[in-house]
């Protein structure tokens, strides 16, 4: 029985380390020329490969052919046992098994970090022998994959009695160590694709808030300009959003040449209300008449409360007489006496001012034309009250 260790000395052997020492005698000078090319190729592919599965099946098949075996396994170390992931043979060899360091071949080439030959498995106290008859191995080289962590091994086997030649047992190695810096590619390639794909998500989910803060800026933006615009007590415009809107319905009368009317409202007696049931009744008073002012006009006028009972409306359309304004007023405003008759009664004074196509009144300017119509409204009503009543 032969077994050789795939090591180098210059010194003197004795007899029996002699009888283990891998030296055969009949092996070729140097390595047949289509095996230096095989290797070459197989580590160009290796260089390549992007997945363990894919060196395993390059490796298996490239152990066999190159050192003419009947058989190869491809090995690895997982903690305190070596499990073998692959193998090309002849019968089924250990596939799938793990075994323990101490307990196998593998194990004494990864823990000594050097190859070896064996030409008898049966006559090597390394072998477990009981795990060999089952199968068609005689002899073996088996090769560990990194030299100074071994993370695996590549074997070779025979199903006869057969001393591996030196060129073959150094081509074992020589792909044991392509293997090993292609597993390591591997991992430095995948944990790039993992900072990657965790850049990837975190810049996304960066992205994600930046994108929730810039609605939510939007949204919040758009609301502090709605609570800028809006009266709180009405939900009207106020005079800030008046001007805003019928300013811009007011540039479209003009270059649409239709017409547009300024209603100026004053209620009439809210001072009274408050004095005498307190401004909680005002307050009512006041959302009473934007309601009816919301029902008297249309969604596209504009509507705001300018002062504290003063109201102003600027609508487009067609050539409305000011007494068809006045009348649906005053029939929005019976209703909501009738309806509400426990609440201070609702009564209005308006001034109506229209705009034509071509007028060079400014907003402001019909404002105080609508302004002063209503106190005219304003005071023929008192004067009408003062005759009826005697003052």
């Amino acid at each position: 029985m032969t077994r050789s260790n795939f090591t180098s000395s210059d010194s003197a052997v004795d007899a029996e380390s002699s009888a283990r020492r891998f030296e055969p005698s009949n092996e070729p000078a140097a390595e047949p020329i289509w095996t230096v090319e095989r290797l070459l190729e197989t580590v160009q592919r290796l260089s390549l490969a992007r997945e363990m599965r894919e060196i395993q099946t390059l490796v298996r098949t490239a152990a066999r052919q190159l050192t003419g075996a009947d058989g190869a396994s491809f090995v690895l170390r997982e903690g305190d046992t070596c499990f073998y992931a692959d193998e090309d043979a002849v019968a089924p060899l250990w596939k799938g098994q793990r075994f323990p360091l101490s307990g196998c071949i593998s194990g004494w080439v990864m823990e000594h970090r050097e190859a070896v030959a064996i030409a008898d498995v049966f006559k090597d106290e390394r072998i477990p022998a009981d795990t060999y008859r089952p199968t068609f191995v005689r002899s073996l080289a088996m090769a560990p994959i990194r030299a100074l962590d071994p993370i695996g091994a590549i074997g070779a086997y025979w199903s006869r009695p057969h001393s591996p030649a030196t060129y073959q047992v150094r081509l074992l190695q020589a792909l044991a160590d392509s293997t090993a810096i292609a597993i390591e590619n591997i991992q430095v390639h995948q944990e790039l694709e993992e900072r990657v794909r965790r850049r990837t998500e975190e810049l996304e989910a960066a992205n994600q808030e930046l994108r929730a803060e810039a609605i939510l800026r939007k949204q919040m933006e758009a609301k502090v300009l709605r609570l800028s615009l809006t009266d709180d007590l009405t939900g009207l415009n106020n005079r800030r959003g008046f001007l805003l809107r019928a300013e811009q319905l007011l540039k479209l009368v003009h270059r649409v040449r239709t017409f547009g009317w300024l209603v100026y409202i004053d209620l009439d007696g809210l001072k009274k209300v408050n004095d005498k049931e307190g401004h909680e009744a005002g307050d009512r008073l006041i959302r009473s008449a934007a309601k009816v002012l919301r029902e008297s006009f249309r969604d596209s006028d504009v509507i705001g409360r300018i002062g504290g009972d003063e109201f102003v409306v600027f609508a487009t359309g067609s050539s409305t007489p000011v007494v068809e304004i006045e009348e649906r007023l005053k029939r929005n405003i019976e209703h909501q006496n009738q309806c509400f008759p426990d609440q201070p009664r609702l009564s209005m004074s308006i001034g109506v001012v229209r705009c034509d196509p071509h007028s060079l009144h400014t907003l402001e300017d019909m404002i105080h034309q609508a302004d002063a119509a209503m106190y005219i409204e304003k005071r023929r009503k008192r004067d009408y009250r003062r005759e009826e009543f005697g003052g």
